[in-house]
């Protein structure tokens, strides 16, 4: 454990040793902002206008503020997370430390399980990031925190789903241009998933949408807490993080 956590932090600080961190954070933030800023402003033209009509005089702020709001999250996660997983092994390779590594006292595991700690506490500080504009809901609004909690829980596994993949990709190409493009590649696939199979029967359409890593948050969203959709967001970092494995040894056996 302690070689892991190791790993994890040299993985940390490399990304803010260089702009990385920085520009994927401060991308990140502005994107967010903006979609908070769109949101709140349709939210509250919308809560006047039902006022002025006699209707309710207060809507709903997890269903109709928050949730679509956390739900551009995974637009972020779509094209900030290449930045963040595309150097985790293609850079090693290019500067040659990655010899260095695979010689180390330290096993295949503790290298891939590092690596993917220090990339999701990257998109763990992402995400905290985006807790000073819920926090000025709680403020200013009395939203439920339950769903909240849920939506990030949701959140973090979709990020782990990527990251993992990510490591993936990154390992087998010294290029991180190409591993960051391939990987959006992927996540653009995966997301759209459901979209493809509306065109095709109901059998496929089932399994793609069983197969679309978005779909899977509708419920976290809602507040949901489905043993099912743990179980597919485990089990896929789970596969991507063994694959990387089988990655990284055959890297061992070449060299």
């Amino acid at each position: 454990m302690r070689n892991i956590l190791a790993i994890a932090h040299k993985e940390l600080k490399s990304y803010f040793s260089s702009p990385i961190a920085y520009i994927v954070i401060g991308f990140w933030a502005l994107l967010y902002g903006y979609f908070f800023i769109a949101i709140l402003q349709f939210f509250v033209r919308q809560s006047m206008q039902m006022s002025q009509f006699g209707g309710p005089q207060s809507m709903n702020v997890n269903q109709q503020l928050i949730r679509p709001l956390l739900q551009n999250v995974t637009i972020l996660d779509l094209f900030l997370l290449p930045m963040v997983t595309m150097r985790t092994y293609a850079e090693e390779k290019r500067s040659g430390t990655i010899e260095l590594l695979l010689t180390s006292p330290v096993s295949d595991f503790e290298i891939i399980m590092g690596k993917f700690l220090g990339a999701m506490a990257l998109y763990t500080v992402m995400l905290a990031v985006t807790l000073l504009h819920i926090g000025l809901l709680f403020w200013y609004g009395r939203p439920e925190w339950k769903p909240i909690v849920t939506a990030y829980l949701g959140l973090w596994l979709l990020g782990g789903c990527f990251v993992s993949l990510g490591l993936l990709i990154s390992s087998m190409t010294k290029n991180q241009i190409v591993a960051g493009m391939v990987t959006f590649a992927i996540f653009l696939m995966f997301s759209v998933t459901t979209w493809i199979g509306s065109f095709s029967g109901p059998t496929v359409d089932k399994l793609t949408q069983y197969l679309s890593i978005i779909d899977h948050l509708d419920d976290f969203n809602k507040g949901v807490l489905d043993t099912s959709h743990l179980i597919y967001y485990l089990s896929f970092i789970t596969f991507g993080l063994f694959l990387t494995a089988k990655s990284v040894d055959t890297e061992r056996w070449r060299g």
